[in-house]
């Protein structure tokens, strides 16, 4: 199976109205090929941006005709 790690940054749901500047929160995590999609849409509607996507386990190339 495929996992990708990724890295994004989100901006933080606590305090906002209480200050003037955004807290952002970066996190990294293990997402499996099949739910990266979702995971994409899910920190996009949260306001975030992704800043880094790799191959964590598999074989790049697989299910794209490169092999």
């Amino acid at each position: 199976m495929r996992m990708f790690k990724i890295t994004a940054c989100v901006p933080s749901q606590t305090r906002i109205r209480t200050q003037r500047e955004l807290q952002n929160t970066f996190f990294t995590k293990l997402v499996p090929f099949d739910n990266w999609f979702a995971e994409q849409q899910r920190i996009m509607k949260m306001g975030g941006k992704i800043v880094q996507v790799r191959l964590a386990t598999g074989k790049s190339g697989t299910n794209t005709g490169l092999q």
